[in-house]
């Protein structure tokens, strides 16, 4: 493997990596910088997020500024303001060194006026959002006539930001005979029409293969229920006690749904979307970069940029709807040679997707099961263990303290000491995870071979089997089915429409013609049974019991009532229908008759001869 120096890097930039620990070029750098320190043509970077994109334009690109000119003869775009700081903060440790040399960022949700002023005193590298950079064109503040470079960084992200036509506006302005050098972590079919419209005879340098994931990155799945998805979360967190990563989430409202949660539940977390300002946006990547958060839960478009070194864990609470992007979310782990794990919490539905997703990566997801309660308490308890090793003894500024501690606890044994430690830490976690129920959906079943014919199971005794509750869960009993229009979507709005209700976790729903059986967590059943005790759904009034493995409930619909067979039900009815007609004809006879009575009497009384509803309604009136 070639060395910078070999590549062709000078001197004072040479400086500047090394004194960054810059020892070797990575794959990307290697293919880059030695064909634009002495070609002229334009170029395509392939490679993953976090494999050095960077330093492969960015040395050579300083490497040709000319210092001795204020004009600006670098332009770089980034999609987000995030990546826009990333940049210039990386290009300036490059370029310590050089003298003379400016470089500004502008970008939006900042004050325009002081990056009026810094473009002013003039600068020969402005690295820009899109929209902000035009703003300023548009004023006559930034000039582009004699730019030599314009790189667009993270391509397929400002396309999917929709930047299509700010680009264009903004080459409109730039000179022909620019170099152009376009890099992107996937090459979707719309990068490949910018490099054709805009480019002239670009060279392609891909590192691995096209929309391949990182090579230093461990894929992880744990399939469960989608409404056990926050819960699984919380144990996968849970069992990685030094985690340090970033969740995804698909929409705003969901990243700021399951960070209140975490907070709520006392977790080191905080959100990022694009509903908080500028100044919360500062605020919580201060927090997050100096490690006073363990957990950050954004969307795709929020953390775009987010160059946040030694990630452990980053975690899909929901995939994306573009499988581009997941490559994106991975690659911000296992970044400068170090390893990372990217995990994903899904449904059953969203297998299929996460095949997709296997297929263009080029990489096997390994199924996991969710950590189980004993698990997850041995692990945190040898955290613990860990901390208390490698904790810093200050002797002198504890020495005066000390006696008086050892003899307040003088009556203790080591191990007594150590058991009321670990009991401190522990006992609201051990009472939490105390009957806790297991999350995995079951194994999928599996795949047959194309004309492999479907083998048949029979369940012994599949009615018992039915009436017993999934692991962690118990069995209950509603006296209503299928039959009363009764589904699941009932069943969950009657629960939570009870005092309570909304933290009752329900599992698995059977809908039977004439009753219904449904999983509720353990230690809830008595909860749901009270809360719908003399309850009616329809005019039907509710019976629920815990189920019991031995009961037929078949011949049963409620408190002991024998089913009554079809015949009998269709009778029934049949004599309700008639008994319904027979009033309404009673009551159709009774009306005729009592307008008779009353055109005949008109004559006579003092009611005047005419229509019966309007004398009524009159009558009605004066009462």
């Amino acid at each position: 493997m070639a060395t910078f120096k070999e590549l062709g890097v000078r001197d004072d930039l040479l400086r500047a990596i090394e004194m960054m620990g810059y020892e070797k070029p990575m794959p990307i750098q290697e293919m880059v910088i030695p064909h634009l320190l002495n070609e002229e043509t334009d170029v395509v970077g392939l490679a993953q997020t976090g494999t050095g994109k960077t330093a492969a334009f960015g040395l050579p690109m300083l490497q040709r500024i000319d210092t001795s000119s204020q004009e600006t003869q670098a332009l770089i775009l980034d999609p987000t303001r995030e990546l826009c700081l990333q940049t210039k903060t990386d290009l300036e440790d490059y370029s310590r060194y050089i003298d003379g040399l400016k470089i500004v960022a502008v970008y939006g949700g900042a004050s325009i006026e002081s990056q009026i002023k810094a473009v002013k005193r003039g600068v020969q590298v402005i690295v820009a959002t899109p929209g902000r950079l035009q703003d300023l064109i548009r004023r006559g503040v930034v000039k582009l006539d004699a730019v030599r470079t314009v790189i667009l960084d993270e391509a397929d992200e400002m396309l999917n930001m929709g930047f299509i036509d700010d680009i264009n506006n903004i080459l409109i302005n730039v000179p022909d005979e620019r170099k152009m050098l376009l890099f992107s972590a996937t090459m979707p079919r719309e990068i490949a029409n910018i490099a054709k419209d805009y480019m002239h005879d670009p060279v392609e340098f891909v590192a691995g293969t096209r929309n391949e994931g990182s090579a230093n990155v461990r894929h992880i799945y744990y399939m469960v229920k989608a409404s056990d998805k926050y819960l699984a979360l919380k144990r996968i967190v849970d069992y990685l006690p030094r985690i340090y990563g970033i969740v995804f989430c698909r929409t705003r409202a969901s990243a700021q749904e399951v960070a209140s949660q975490l907070i709520q539940d006392g977790y080191d977390a905080d959100a990022l979307h694009g509903d908080l300002s500028q100044a919360q946006r500062d605020a919580v990547m201060k927090k997050f970069r100096e490690r006073n958060l363990q957990l950050l839960v954004a969307t795709d478009v929020a953390a775009r940029g987010l160059d946040v070194n030694d990630l452990t864990h980053i975690i899909s609470y929901s995939l994306p709807d573009d499988n581009d992007i997941y490559n994106h979310r991975s690659g911000r782990t296992g970044r400068a040679g170090k390893t990372g794990i990217s995990i994903a919490i899904i449904h059953s539905r969203e297998r299929n997707k996460l095949k997709q997703i296997e297929k263009q990566i080029g990489k096997e997801f390994e199924r996991r099961e969710v950590p189980k309660a004993e698990e997850i308490i041995e692990k945190q308890l040898f955290n613990l263990a860990d901390r208390l090793e490698n904790v810093e003894v200050r002797e002198e500024e504890i020495a005066p303290y000390l006696p008086n501690v050892l003899k307040k606890l003088s009556w203790l044994s080591g191990e007594d000491v150590v058991k009321r430690l670990l009991s401190m830490e522990f006992n609201r976690m051990l009472d939490y995870y105390k009957k806790a129920p297991v999350l995995d959906i079951v194994p999928e079943k599996k795949e047959r071979k194309r004309g492999e014919k479907k083998e048949r199971t029979r369940k012994p005794n599949g009615e018992k089997d039915r009436r017993t509750g999934e692991e962690g869960y118990e069995r209950v009993f509603i006296n209503v089915g299928k039959s009363h229009g009764f589904y699941a979507p009932d069943l969950i709005r009657l629960v939570n429409a009870t005092e309570g209700g909304k933290n009752v976790g329900i599992g698995r729903i059977d809908l039977l013609t004439n009753y219904s059986l449904f999983d509720v967590r353990h230690g809830e059943a008595h909860k749901v049974i009270n809360a719908l005790r003399n309850s009616e759904f329809y005019g039907k009034r509710l019976y629920l019991e815990i189920a019991d493995a031995n009961k037929d409930y078949a011949s049963i619909t409620y408190e002991g009532e024998v089913k009554k067979n079809r015949s009998e039900r269709r009778r029934e009815k049949f004599r309700a229908m008639e008994r319904e007609r027979e009033r309404r004809r009673s009551d159709r006879r009774t009306r005729r008759d009592s307008e008779r009575g009353f055109k005949k009497r008109g004559k006579n009384s003092d009611a005047p001869a005419g229509n019966y509803d309007k004398f009524m309604k009159k009558s009605r009136r004066k009462k």
